[in-house]
């Protein structure tokens, strides 16, 4: 944690400082080592059961923004409350995830703040650069500029079977690892964005470059993430699956002319069937 209250105001830890905690009351430790960033760390364990430790590259995320802005205690109207990481001006709610989270929590997070961003540390795991490159390399593009894919197999990346079936926005960081497309593009600058996922579990990613993404947040225009990226991608995102859903009954119906016309002119029983090899048709009965 980095604030604590001490006679009403927001202090950050230094030696032999005391404070409490402003979401459950309860006496917070100064903690000033040399190795760990300096934080405040409870006596008891905090009564908002979703806080907990930051890492540095947790911090390091909080402190691009406002200095205001951050370890905000949203409240709902039956009184729950807990610590976020960010809350903008516009209500938006910033989510700085390190460790793993289980899906249960994530969706209660996801339903208590009503406008909320998650950014994600892909460097977790020694694997998770790695795992999320070779998706990156069996995914079709949708189209280029923005670049949108299309993810085959995303339960063979740990990343995005833990996040890919989320129902807010999520920002995946991987620092300064270099990911790049089949295309030639590489980067170490860039976010990748997961799109929420679709009705039928489709996941689709793009990119978004990260100093971009922070002055967005540092100007107030969360909105214009959606209004000029999201929502026109999404609307990309829903024609392409409307376009896939009609090849695949074109495709369908194609088929099972040919196999009506196959039957036709070999005479193949209903309880038969056949396999069109390069010797011709051969026939078989169904077992």
């Amino acid at each position: 944690m980095k604030f604590a209250l001490f006679n009403g105001e927001r202090i950050e830890a230094k030696k032999g400082a005391k404070g409490e905690c402003p979401c459950c009351g309860s006496e917070l430790i100064a903690k000033c080592g040399e190795v760990y960033i300096h934080h405040w760390a409870h006596k008891k364990k905090c009564d908002d059961h979703w806080w907990e430790n930051e890492t540095e590259w947790h911090r390091n995320w909080k402190n691009q923004l406002p200095e205001e802005w951050q370890e905000i205690i949203p409240r709902d109207e039956s009184g729950e409350k807990h610590i976020a990481d960010v809350k903008t001006s516009e209500d938006w709610v910033i989510e700085f995830q390190h460790s793993r989270l289980e899906p249960e929590e994530r969706n209660s997070r996801d339903n208590f703040y009503t406008k909320l961003i998650w950014v994600v540390d892909g460097m977790r795991r020694k694997t998770d650069a790695k795992q999320f490159q070779n998706i990156l390399n069996e995914a079709k593009a949708v189209f280029h500029e923005p670049l949108l894919l299309d993810v085959n197999y995303p339960e063979e990346c740990r990343l995005l079977k833990e996040w890919g079936n989320g129902s807010s926005l999520i920002f995946v960081d991987f620092g300064d690892s270099l990911i790049s497309y089949k295309d030639g593009y590489t980067s170490a600058e860039d976010l990748w964005l997961i799109y929420p996922q679709t009705s039928d579990g489709k996941v689709f990613l793009s990119h978004f470059l990260r100093n971009s993404f922070i002055e967005l947040l540092n100007n107030n225009k969360c909105d214009e993430i959606f209004d000029k990226l999201i929502n026109p991608i999404q609307k990309e995102i829903n024609e392409y699956i409307i376009n896939e859903k009609a090849a695949g009954k074109e495709s369908l119906r194609r088929l099972k002319e040919k196999d009506e016309e196959i039957r036709r002119r070999f005479g193949i029983k209903e309880d038969e069937d056949y396999f069109d090899g390069r010797n011709g048709i051969r026939i078989f009965k169904r077992y």
